[in-house]
């Protein structure tokens, strides 16, 4: 099977460098082709069983969340495109058989070579690269569906999502009840404590919520406190796309069970992942325990809170979310850094002090001015250190120290905002308001 390899031709993309051509700079409109060809050029890989293996860039393994992000800007090319459309299923295909095969991986290899992250690690599954149990990577491939669904019309891929969703149901069900329910252990020795749960690989304790648990967060760093805020509001929005989907597929069963879990997974949220702020008011908090302790910052990573527009169905004119917003890209966020060339928020991720494009791009795609989406997009220019190409981080600084020459997640949010700031992009699939959210009504104290 062969798969297009650019898209400078594409209409809807010739469209939009016209557009950005008025911004006076063509680096706009010539780093957005860029970003998009080196997705299709060098990070896709076809198999022989017609599915598409997608790297992340620099580390050969394809992980659920990024290869889902690295596909999305293309949801804004393939309406009339049915090679596109072919692309996307192939790799939503090969997400559900990697879902299928172990549900609490994160990353897995093209083919049972036994490669890893790291050799000694419990899992000893030959496709499996990483087994970080991350909530929002079974999050983001249902969002991909969905989404795919909406942009194209094509329904060839709702069976396989579907049996997709049931099975994210059903660990998330699980992990809902993580102390008394939960196989899963994560164990990693002789490195930074990010990169192991405590407690003989369980994580630290937490209490049952109505929340569901997290081993790791979306950086793939464990998580400090088990209840991600952001991951779980990222599940009910997948939730309400596969309710959507199933109810289209006449799956009434899947449609309430998607439906309920997603409404359980906010109100847990609205009730326990909220903390009253002195100086900020009711925010969300990024982690939490049941057990009373709140962890204040946000992530660079999405899902994370700066993001909650874009991947969780929050509206960002919904009041709390722009207390949380308005906490995230201030000093009071210990992730967020201002400096010379730049401000933006980072993550312990990443060396001090650096910031993540993504980031940038999450907050010129949620913020409610177009000429923040504008000023968002002229930093990225800036910032890439004359590569062409976007990274995982910089120095706030000095943006010639970077971290990863090769980041294709960071590629796709460039090509995400350049569409919008054209008015071409995906807004239109994530903008919507969820049918199930729930105003947020008290917090922590």
């Amino acid at each position: 099977m062969h798969f297009p390899t650019s898209v400078k031709d594409h209409p809807t993309v010739r469209r939009a460098v016209r557009r950005l051509d008025d911004l006076a700079d063509p680096r706009v409109g010539e780093t957005l082709v860029r970003c998009l060809d080196d997705t299709l050029a060098r990070t896709i890989r076809p198999m022989p069983d017609g599915t598409a293996f997608v790297v992340t860039g620099d580390i050969p393994a394809m992980w659920l969340r990024d290869s889902s992000t690295q596909m999305m800007p293309f949801l804004a090319l393939c309406q009339e495109d049915a090679a596109l459309q072919d692309l996307l299923l192939a790799v939503l295909r090969r997400q559900v058989q990697q879902i299928a095969r172990n549900p609490y991986a994160n990353a897995f290899n093209s083919e049972p070579s036994g490669r890893a992250h790291d050799p000694r690690d419990l899992c000893e599954d030959p496709w499996v690269w990483e087994e970080k149990y991350e909530v929002d990577s079974l999050a983001f491939p249902l969002l991909l569906a969905h989404r795919f669904w909406l942009a194209s019309g094509r329904t060839d891929h709702v069976a396989q999502a579907l049996g997709a969703a049931r099975t994210a149901i059903a660990v998330w069900r699980t992990e809902q009840d993580h102390e008394r329910l939960s196989p899963y252990r994560f164990r990693r020795e002789d490195g930074p404590p990010s990169d192991t749960l405590p407690n003989d690989g369980r994580g630290t304790p937490v209490a049952r919520t109505g929340m569901t648990w997290s081993g790791f967060r979306p950086s793939d760093d464990a998580c400090l406190y088990g209840y991600n805020v952001p991951a779980n509001l990222c599940a009910a929005a997948a939730l309400d796309g596969a309710a959507e989907l199933a109810h289209h597929a006449h799956d009434t069963e899947l449609a309430e069970s998607a439906a309920l879990l997603a409404a359980e997974l906010r109100a847990a949220t609205a009730r326990h992942g909220t903390v009253d702020h002195p100086e900020f008011g009711l925010i969300y908090a990024y982690e939490v325990d049941g057990r009373g302790n709140a962890l204040l910052m946000d992530d660079a990573n999405m899902p994370g809170l700066l993001s909650l527009p874009l991947v969780a169905d929050i509206p960002a004119t919904d009041p709390v979310y722009l207390a949380t917003r308005a906490f995230a890209l201030s000093p009071a966020n210990p992730t967020w850094h201002r400096g010379t060339a730049a401000e933006g928020i980072g993550s312990p991720h990443t060396p001090d002090e650096h910031i993540w494009p993504i980031a940038i791009a999450v907050q010129g795609l949620t913020g409610g001015d177009p000429a923040e989406r504008i000023t968002a997009l002229r930093t990225l220019l800036a910032t890439d250190a004359g590569t062409g190409q976007m990274h995982e981080s910089f120095h706030k600084d000095d943006p010639r120290r970077y971290t990863r020459p090769w980041f294709s997640w960071a590629n796709a949010m460039y090509a995400e905002l350049a569409l919008d700031v054209a008015g071409l992009g995906t807004r239109p699939l994530w903008s919507r308001p969820s049918p199930s959210s729930l105003t947020v009504q008290g917090g922590m104290s």
